[in-house]
C-alpha cells in the first residue's frame, strides 16, 4: 500500500512539474518575489534624492511612498481571483511585463506625478506577481512535505528582499542617480519573461460559472478604502479627520457588501467557506497578529537605532540585519521542524519566542548594548519567521487546489492589512506613552513642549532652535520620554503576540501530508503544452 501511495505521489510531482523540474520552478518564483520584495523598499533611502530633485509637496511624497503598497494590498484579491479562472502563469508573466514598463517609467519620471503614476503601476505589477507564485508554488509541489520546503525557500527569500532593498539602495545612490533603484527591476525581468514562458506551468481553478466582476471591484475598492484609512492613522493623522473616518466607512462598507455578495453567489469568487475550516480561519489571524508586531517594531527599532543612538541609516540597516540572517535560517529550516513539531506547536512557539525577544528587548536604554540588541534581533526574526512560515504553510495546505490563487490573495491581503494595523496601533502606543513626557519640562515653554510631543525627530528640531541649556534639557527629556514610550510598546505587543499564540492552539496538532489523488488539480502535460501554445 505505502508503494502505491509513493508511486502515486511521485506521478503527481512529475505532471505537476511538466516541463520543468518543480525546483527550477521554484528558483523562477523566488525571482518574482525578490523583485517584488525589493522595490516595496528600495524607495525609502532614496526619499531625500527624490524630494531634493522633483520637490513634490506633502501630500505628493506621501503618495509616493504609499502608493505602490496601497493598490499592490487593494488588487490582490483581484487578480488573485481572475489568474484562478484564466491562468496563474499568464497572470504573473502580464506581471512581468507591466512591472518592467513601470520600473523605466519611473526611474525617467521627471516630476512626482509621474513618478506616483508609475508607482502605482508597480503596485498593480506586484499585485499580478504574489499572488500568482504561492498559488503556482501550490501547484507544482501537490506534496505537502516538498511544499513546506519550498514555502521555506519562497519566505526566506522574502525575508532578503526585504532587508536587501535598503542596502541596495543606499548603494546606488553613492554611485548613480535615484532612477537607478528603480532600473535594477528591468534587466531582471527580461530575463524572467522568456524563462517563465518556457518553465512555468499553466494552471487555473473551477471555472464554472462567470467571474464575477463586479464582486472583485468591490473588495479592491473596499481594501483601497480599509488600506488608506489604516495608513493615514498609522502616519499620525487625527482619528476624526475626514480623509481618515471617510475612506475607512466606505472601504468597510464595501467589504461587508462584497462578503454578503459571495455569500448568495453559486459560484462565488472568494470561497468564504474556506474560513469556517479552523486551520485556515486561524492561519490568517496569525499573519495579521505577526505582521502587525512586526512592521511596527521595526519602525520603533529604526527610529531608536538612529534619533536615540544615533546611528547614520546604513549603520541601522547593519544593526537589522541579523533579524534578516534568523528569519532566513527559520524559513529554511522550518520544513523539518513544521514535519517534527506539527503546524500547533510550531506558530504557538515561533509567537512564544517572538514575545521573549520583545521582553529581551525591553532592557533597551540610552545606551548601545550590541550584544543585547543582536540577541534580541536574532531571537525577533527567528521567532516570528517560524510563526508565518507555519501559518502559511497551513493555510495553503487547507485551501482547496481549485481556490489557491484566492488564498494565496487573502494571505498576502492580511499580510498587508497585519502590516499597516501594526504601524497605526503600535505608533499610537507609542505616541501616548512619549508625549505625557514632554509636558513639563523645566524652562521649555508649553507651545514648545507641544511641537516636540509630536515625534522625537521635532523634539530634536525644536531643541535645537532653543539652543543653550533649555534644549539641552528638552534633548534630553525626550530621548527619556522615547525609551519609555519604546518599553510601553514592547509590553503591548508582546501581549499580542502572546494572544496569536493562544490563537495557534486552533491549529492541527501534527502536519497530515497524506493527500487524496483527486484533490490535487494537476494539469496533465499535453494540457499544459496545450496551454503553452494557446497564451
Amino acid at each position: 500500500m505505502s508503494g502505491t501511495t509513493t508511486a502515486a505521489a511521485a506521478l503527481r510531482r512529475r505532471a505537476a512539474g511538466a516541463g520543468a523540474n518543480r525546483w527550477v520552478v521554484l528558483v523562477v518564483l523566488c525571482v518574482s518575489l525578490l523583485l517584488v520584495a525589493l522595490d516595496a523598499t528600495v524607495l525609502h533611502v532614496a526619499v531625500p534624492a527624490v524630494t531634493e530633485d522633483l520637490k513634490p509637496g506633502a501630500i505628493e511624497l506621501l503618495w509616493i511612498v504609499d502608493v505602490y503598497p496601497l493598490v499592490c494590498a487593494s488588487l490582490l484579491i483581484l487578480f488573485g481571483t481572475l489568474g484562478d479562472r484564466v491562468g496563474r502563469r499568464r497572470i504573473l508573466l502580464l506581471g512581468y511585463g507591466l512591472f518592467g514598463i513601470a520600473s523605466g517609467l519611473a526611474a525617467c519620471a521627471h516630476s512626482a506625478q509621474v513618478l506616483i503614476l508609475a508607482r502605482a503601476l508597480l503596485g498593480v505589477g506586484g499585485a499580478m506577481i504574489m499572488p500568482a507564485t504561492l498559488s503556482i508554488l501550490r501547484q507544482v509541489f501537490p506534496d505537502r512535505r516538498e511544499r513546506a520546503v519550498a514555502i521555506g525557500v519562497w519566505s526566506a527569500v522574502a525575508a532578503v528582499g526585504a532587508a536587501v532593498g535598503p542596502l541596495l539602495g543606499g548603494f546606488l545612490l553613492e554611485h548613480f542617480w535615484w532612477g537607478s533603484v528603480f532600473l535594477v527591476n528591468i534587466p531582471l525581468m527580461l530575463i524572467s519573461l522568456p524563462i517563465g514562458r518556457l518553465l512555468l506551468p499553466e494552471s487555473r481553478g473551477d471555472r464554472n460559472g462567470p467571474w464575477d466582476v463586479v464582486g472583485a471591484l468591490m473588495a479592491a475598492g473596499g481594501l483601497f478604502g480599509v488600506v488608506l484609512g489604516v495608513k493615514r492613522l498609522g502616519g499620525g493623522e487625527p482619528v476624526e479627520s475626514a480623509w481618515t473616518v471617510a475612506p475607512l466607512l466606505v472601504g468597510a462598507v464595501l467589504m461587508v457588501l462584497f462578503v454578503r455578495r459571495q455569500r448568495r453567489r453559486t459560484h462565488p469568487l472568494v470561497d468564504l467557506s474556506m474560513f469556517r475550516r479552523p486551520a485556515f480561519s486561524t492561519s490568517v489571524g496569525c499573519i495579521v497578529l505577526a505582521m502587525l508586531a512586526l512592521v511596527g517594531l521595526e519602525l520603533i527599532a529604526a527610529q531608536y537605532l538612529q534619533l536615540v543612538l544615533g546611528l547614520s541609516p546604513l549603520q541601522t540597516g547593519l544593526r537589522l540585519l541579523p533579524l534578516t540572517f534568523a528569519a532566513m535560517a527559520a524559513g529554511l529550516f522550518g520544513a523539518r521542524m513544521l514535519r517534527r513539531f506539527g503546524p500547533r506547536r510550531m506558530v504557538c512557539f515561533g509567537f512564544c519566542l517572538t514575545a521573549v525577544s520583545v521582553l529581551t528587548l525591553t532592557a533597551m536604554g540610552g545606551r548601545d548594548n550590541t550584544g543585547l540588541l543582536l540577541f534580541g534581533f536574532l531571537l525577533l526574526g527567528f521567532g516570528l519567521e517560524m510563526t508565518l512560515f507555519g501559518a502559511y504553510e497551513s493555510m495553503l495546505s487547507e485551501a482547496p487546489p481549485a481556490q489557491a490563487g484566492g488564498a494565496a490573495a487573502i494571505g498576502e491581503t492580511s499580510y498587508q492589512l497585519g502590516a499597516g494595523i501594526g504601524i497605526a496601533l503600535l505608533g499610537s502606543v507609542m505616541n501616548a506613552a512619549y508625549a505625557p513626557g514632554l509636558r513639563s519640562v523645566p524652562g521649555v515653554p508649553t507651545s514648545a513642549s507641544a511641537s516636540a510631543g509630536h515625534s522625537l525627530g521635532e523634539a530634536y528640531d525644536v531643541a535645537s532652535r532653543l539652543g543653550g541649556v533649555r534644549g539641552a534639557a528638552l534633548r534630553d527629556a525626550a530621548r527619556h520620554a522615547f525609551v519609555h514610550g519604546l518599553h510601553v510598546t514592547l509590553l503591548v505587543s508582546a501581549g499580542l503576540l502572546l494572544l496569536g499564540a493562544v490563537m495557534a492552539l486552533r491549529l492541527p496538532r501534527i502536519m497530515h501530508c497524506e493527500l487524496p489523488a483527486a484533490a490535487v488539480a494537476v494539469p496533465a502535460p499535453r494540457e499544459v503544452a496545450e496551454s503553452r501554445i494557446s497564451a
